[in-house]
């Protein structure tokens, strides 16, 4: 999995003119990118030397360097349409956020001029008070600023009727501390590669690497259905997911979506979605059918954390608005229906030299290869030690509804290693290296077809934190989720774990001149922290009751709702660790906890809200039509013979489900006046069960009404799109 440049990302002619097969503004097309290419065309050598000092290796860009280069996008970026330019950067909101400034300033003659310095592209200064910021700025303490990140590409992004330059910042507060997803991150990147740099100078592999980068492909599941239904669902347009609603007859029992031909509507909105991220530079690589009716997915090649971060912000921005214009509705939300799998982002982590080295390629011969088990028993370590901590990066009120089900990996965090890394564990752990396991190659039973190579290790899709050959995977980040922070996080609890091992290796091996013995005094040490944190190691189904019951022995946690994982930024620990590595202070770590939790009560407040506006707007009024409906056959049928007794019942039913309807929804409403009056409600033990209640009871209200008198599209309606 070595990672690539992505201001390299281009395509060839004939790949452009199958992406856009009508042949019109082919020069432009894959070109909305201020890419590498473009800056060596564009920038003087020693400029773009600079340049790439900077963007790959950290070093600081001088300021008169700066004003040429801005020089250059500037006049690019006009070239390509563009009047006006943004930082473009990532509050704590997780999304995005641009304030557009004109290119075009007034020269005091009557005529205009184009202007746009190095100072310009360097720093900007939106106003921070309004942004969530957990405490760090109040109102009256509006001073932020954006700096420019000049190893994430700037790009161009189009409307109708014009185009505007945006260029990929970090965003702080006047005091400098964080306000962003993006610095955290950055910062989180210095630490892992300063510490695996310490690492690999001990086995003595840090020959020409200057940087080593955590890199990153979020796979991004999403669902599509048609845009009159979404307007039609005021619990989707307002919350993302169906606050009611029962799952269709079919839906996923069959398995006959997943890998299926995607529908004819769906794939031409994909493509189009594509082509535009393709001209973005996002390096956009796989689209296939999920397991759910209406569920897909695609994914992009690898990257530098941070370009991934932004890619992965743009590919939902994408996504959503080619939607609109296809007449469709992209949900990212992690579970927009009930009863059926959710959507999540799987986040592919690895670390690469800046030479081109992936450090968690066992190779062939693992048993030998030492550097990569001390990058292996780092990652084992730190997700041992901070196991609450990667939980709590995934936490959201959506992806509560997700954990533990329908593919989605529970709450309790472990690793799966495969049969060939488990055995290299075990034979560690019990006194040496002697083999390695190899998968081998199957016949297939069938004369013309070929022998194929097996791995050495099947996978585990009930695992949160899986290795899948070169990389791990973390299942449990959901659908809308920036990568962002759980990236940080696993960087900082991955560089405080190589620092650690770093310094036992270095103690052991001061005064060791003959280098070939580094790897006999590194092994028992690596096999000491892998047997004292292989408890986080479990191979087999996640989901299973046994599993839950052997990790509470084992002593893993296992918080099920964000409002207990939020705690582990609290902790005396997580503090320390994100301090050490000047990822985070205090202050900006309590910032997070403080806008988490509120984010978390504001969006269920929101959905709760929803939900008895829907309840007494919509629901109670379809079950009273249907209910009238049934009375009055009754009726007739009184005037004639007996009322059938079928009827008799249903109304019955009915009546007595909208009774208890009706006092449910009241509950609901008591617990939200509660949880907005009283500090300290938690919302797992107050409006939560309340909302459970008021759907369930809804749901089944749904069951009895007639289609005639349910204006709610339902799930039949809905999935999969027509």
């Amino acid at each position: 999995m070595p990672t690539r440049d992505a201001t390299n990302f281009a395509i060839t002619d004939g790949l452009r003119s199958q992406f856009n097969p009508n042949g019109d503004n082919r020069k432009a097309f894959a070109s909305d990118v201020f890419s590498d290419r473009v800056m060596r065309e564009k920038l003087p050598k020693d400029t773009y030397r600079a340049y790439r000092q900077a963007a790959v290796t950290g070093h600081t860009l001088d300021a008169s360097i700066a004003h040429t280069i801005a020089t250059a996008m500037k006049e690019w970026a006009i070239e390509k349409g563009a009047t006006h330019y943004t930082h473009w950067f990532h509050p704590l909101t997780g999304t995005t956020a641009e304030k557009h400034d004109s290119f075009l300033v007034p020269d005091g003659l009557d005529h205009a001029i184009t202007e746009f310095s190095g100072k310009q592209l360097i720093q900007g200064e939106p106003d921070a008070s309004s942004f969530p910021s957990g405490g760090l700025r109040a109102t009256f303490e509006a001073r932020g600023y954006t700096a420019w990140d000049p190893s994430s590409p700037a790009f161009i992004t189009r409307t109708k009727t014009g185009a505007t330059l945006c260029i990929p910042t970090a965003f702080v507060s006047y005091t400098g501390e964080a306000l962003d997803e993006k610095t955290p991150l950055l910062r989180s990147m210095d630490a892992v590669s300063d510490q695996a740099i310490r690492v690999l100078r001990l086995f003595g592999a840090d020959a020409g690497v200057e940087k080593v980068s955590a890199t990153c492909g979020a796979e991004q599941e999403f669902f599509v259905i048609d845009a009159e239904e979404f307007k039609a669902r005021p619990d989707l347009a307002m919350c993302g997911r169906t606050l009611f609603g029962n799952p269709p007859e079919k839906h996923q029992q069959l398995a006959d979506h997943y890998f299926g031909t995607i529908p004819e509507r769906v794939q031409e909105f994909i493509l189009a979605a594509e082509r535009k991220l393709i001209a973005l530079g996002v390096p956009v690589r796989t689209r296939h059918n999920e397991v759910a009716p209406g569920q897909y997915e695609i994914a992009p090649e690898f990257e530098t954390a941070n370009v991934a971060a932004d890619h992965q912000q743009l590919t939902m921005q994408v996504l959503q608005s080619t939607a609109v214009e296809r007449g469709l509705a992209c949900l990212l939300h992690e579970k927009p229906f009930k009863g059926i799998n959710g959507s999540g982002k799987h986040i592919n982590w690895s670390i690469a030299t800046s030479t081109g080295v992936n450090l968690l390629d066992p190779t062939e011969e693992t048993h030998l290869n030492v550097q990569f088990l001390a990058f292996l028993v780092a990652v084992i370590r730190a997700v041992d030690r901070h196991a609450d901590l990667l939980r709590a990066s995934v936490a959201s009120s959506g992806n509560d509804h997700r954990l533990g089900a329908h593919e989605a990996p529970p709450a309790i965090i472990s690793i799966f290693l495969g049969d060939m890394l488990e055995d290299i564990l075990e034979q560690m752990c019990n006194g040496g290296l002697k083999n390695t396991i190899s998968g081998g190659t199957m016949r297939l039973g069938v004369s013309h077809l070929p022998e194929i190579p097996r791995h050495s290790g099947d996978r585990n899709r009930t695992s949160p934190f899986a290795f899948t050959g070169n990389k791990f995977e973390f299942r449990a980040a959901g659908a809308s989720c920036s990568v962002s922070w759980p990236c940080t996080v696993m960087n900082v609890i991955v560089a405080e774990s190589l620092a650690d091992v770093a310094d036992e290796l270095e103690a052991a091996l001061k005064g060791v001149t003959d280098r070939s013995k580094v790897s006999e005094i590194a092994l028992p040490i690596l096999a000491r922290i892998a047997a004292e944190h292989r408890r986080v190691v479990f191979n087999g189904d996640n989901y299973s009751q046994e599993w839950h019951d052997e990790a509470a022995r084992r002593g893993l946690p296992n918080l099920r709702a964000s409002e207990e994982a939020f705690e582990a930024y609290r902790s005396d620990r997580a503090k320390s660790l994100f301090d050490r590595f000047g990822v985070l202070n205090e202050r900006e770590l309590e910032s997070r906890y403080a806008t988490f939790v509120e984010q978390y009560r504001t969006e269920l407040l929101i959905e709760a809200r929803t939900m008895i506006a829907i309840a007494e707007e919509t629901i109670v009024p379809a079950a009273c039509d249907t209910a009238s409906r049934l009375y009055a056959a009754t009726e007739v049928a009184t005037g004639v013979s007996a009322p059938a007794a079928s009827v008799t019942k249903r109304l019955k039913v009915l009546m007595e489900t909208l009774d208890q309807f009706g006092a449910a929804v009241e509950k609901l409403r008591d617990e939200v006046a509660k949880a907005d009056a009283e500090e300290g409600v938690t919302m797992k033990d107050s409006v939560m069960p309340a909302m459970t209640a008021v759907r369930s009871l809804g749901d089944r209200l749904e069951a009895h009404c007639a289609d005639a008198d349910w204006s709610l599209p339902k799930y039949r309606d809905m999935l999969p799109v027509r």
